[in-house]
């Protein structure tokens, strides 16, 4: 029994340009699309792309009317007053209450 013989090159390039033929051959052998088909096709597409357009404007129209609904309903918060800065006395009496507390802990232990 022969072995496996592997295909040089040129057997590859030959191997190519039969396949390229076949193809060819059964690209020239199909029949021509009918006219009336074609232009079947050509009036669903253009249907289809309409119909996407519609979709696309209409959802572009619902997304700015929910837009403007939300910028009706955010209505800005008022700043709060700012907080005066406590005054040295003020800042003294904090933090003697703060020192009286941390001392009636530690006793209280």
């Amino acid at each position: 029994m022969a072995g496996y013989k592997e295909p040089g090159f040129q057997d590859r390039v030959a191997a190519a340009a039969q396949a390229r033929e076949r193809a060819l051959a059964r690209l020239k052998a199909k029949p021509p699309i009918d006219p009336q088909v074609l232009a079947d096709r050509v009036a669903k597409a253009r249907e289809r792309e309409e119909a996407l357009a519609k979709r696309a404007a209409e959802r572009a129209e619902a997304r700015e009317i929910a837009k403007a609904k939300k910028a009706e309903v955010i209505v800005p918060e008022p700043e709060p007053e700012p907080v005066p800065e406590p005054t040295e006395a003020e800042r003294k009496a904090a933090r003697d209450a703060r020192y009286a507390a941390r001392k009636a802990r530690k006793a209280s232990r």
